[in-house]
Parts: C-alpha cells; structure tokens; sequence
C-alpha cells in the first residue's frame, strides 16, 4: 500500500465515523428515506473530495473539526448525485461501492427520495456548521452552482446522456472537456474552492487551486474511462465495459487507451506544478494528484 493510500484509509476512517453522526438510528416507517440516505452514504467510498477540500483548507491553517461539516454537506451533494445516476433511467446499475445501488437495496421511488434527501440536507448541514456567516453565504452560492444545471454537474449529466456519438461532431475532445468540467470537474473544483475560501486565501492563491482542480477533474475522469475498460469489477465496485455498449463518447473512445492514459499524465504534472506555489504544504495535495492516475477503483 503506498503513502497516499495510508492517508486516505485513515482520513475515510475518521471521516466515515464523524459521517455517521448525523443519521441517529430509527425504525419510525416515516425515516425508510433516511435509512436509505444513510445506506448509500455510509458505505465505503474514497471519500476524496472531502479529502481534498480539507487539504486544501489545511494550506491555510484550517483546522479538520472546523472543515468537516463543509466537506460532510459535499460527499452528501456527491451521494445523491450517484443515487441518482445508478437508476434505471439514467445509468441502470446494480453495483456501487461493490454493493447493491440504492434503488436494488431499497426501491426506485425511496431512492428518488434519498438522493432529494441528501441534497437538501447537504445545505442545512452546510448551513449549520460553526463558520462565519459570510462564508455559509458564498459557499452555497458555490456549491449550488457546482451541482447546477446551468453549468454545473446536472448539466454535464445531460450532455452525458445525450451525447453518444462522435462522429457528427466538429471537435470531440472540446465536447467530451465541457462534458467533463461540468459533470466530473465541478465537484472537483468545489472542495479547492471552499479550502480557499475558508483559510481566507486571496484571490491570486485561489486561482491557482482552481487551476490546479481543472486539470485534476480531467485526468480523474480519464482514468475512470480506462477503469471501465481495463478495471476489475471487484475493485472497482460497478459494472464495468458499460461505455462501450452504451457508445459513450470519451477520450477513450477517441484517443484509445494508452493516448488518454498520456493526456491524464500530462495533466497531473502541471497540475504538480502549479502547486509549487505552496511548498511543502502541498506534499499530500501531490501525492493525491499523482494517486489520481494509478487508482485501481
């Protein structure tokens, strides 16, 4: 096991526990959704997008408890969106996490209601944590917009969907890019951003974590292209060789695997680059970066 994946299992650990105090048990018939958030939430996961945004609150000096709910109120936002995504209208999967999606655990109609769930509920948590109120302000201005369907994640879910063939297409790659930034990079930029924001960053540092995001949200959703086609399923927790038959259009798809597999490194290393602005404070944040490549799920 290498250095970063040490972290990040005891980071997920540490996470999960605080994670689950917000769903108290109850058999009350009324709290099934509730079970529901707390089942698709609670099992497993990286958990890298919290990861990331404490890190990056760290560059400035924030602490992990004062973070945390900031980070909690994103893996929710995160959760509902692959409740959602697994349904039968949209990807139809049975597996997440190597365990049966929601709507296989539960029902279609709960699990509807769990990802509705865990959005709103993402936004109080937010709402409630121990921040000053300016910063409540904008970070849900941001994570309302990250998650939107103007230009945001719902958006990229669209093009997702719709866009599944590259052969009518002017320029493929500035498609599957947009496709990417939204559906994938939003909720990468996100964690980066509201580091900034709640280390009280200024404008020149901020801008170079979302910088350092963008590159990070492309090469994530490369290696989840290749995952698809060379992963194995146990690791990787889902049905795999699905963007093939449902004729998704990716770098993969146009570029083949070992050319995508050089746009991502390529990626990471400026991504490494730009961080150079904040050594040694950023040695996790680089070793993250560089994990992005060689995950195996």
């Amino acid at each position: 096991m290498s250095e970063i994946e040490t972290v990040l299992n005891a980071y997920a650990e540490r996470f999960n526990r605080d994670l689950a105090a917000y769903f108290p048990s109850s058999d009350a018939p009324e709290r099934r959704a509730a079970k529901a958030m707390a089942y698709s939430l609670l099992n497993g996961g990286k958990r890298l997008r919290p990861f990331l945004l404490h890190e990056t609150a760290a560059l400035f000096g924030m602490a992990y408890d004062k973070a945390f709910p900031v980070a909690a109120s994103l893996e929710m936002l995160h959760t509902y969106s692959l409740i959602h995504d697994d349904l039968p209208a949209m990807d139809n999967d049975d597996l997440r996490r190597g365990r049966p999606t929601c709507h296989k655990a539960f029902d279609e109609a709960t699990a509807i209601l769990a990802g509705d769930g865990l959005l709103t509920y993402a936004f109080e948590v937010l709402n409630t944590a121990d921040i000053p109120a300016a910063q409540k302000v904008e970070l849900t201005l941001l994570l309302s917009r990250a998650a939107g369907a103007f230009d945001g994640m719902i958006a990229g879910q669209v093009l997702d969907l719709y866009t599944d063939t590259h052969h009518e297409l002017a320029n493929p790659e500035e498609v599957i890019k947009h496709t990417e930034a939204l559906k994938t990079g939003c909720l990468l930029r996100y964690p980066c951003e509201a580091g900034a924001v709640l280390g009280g960053a200024g404008e020149e540092e901020r801008q170079i974590l979302i910088r350092f995001s963008r590159n990070l949200g492309i090469a994530f959703q490369i290696t989840d292209d290749v995952l698809d086609v060379e992963g194995d399923e146990k690791l990787v927790g889902k049905t795999l060789q699905k963007d093939k038959k449902q004729h998704k259009l990716n770098f993969v798809s146009i570029y083949g695997v070992e050319r995508a597999k050089k746009i991502a490194s390529d990626l990471i290393n400026e991504a490494e680059e730009l961080l150079s602005a904040f050594n040694p404070r950023a040695e996790r944040l680089k070793m993250l970066s560089r994990y992005f490549l060689t995950r195996n799920h």
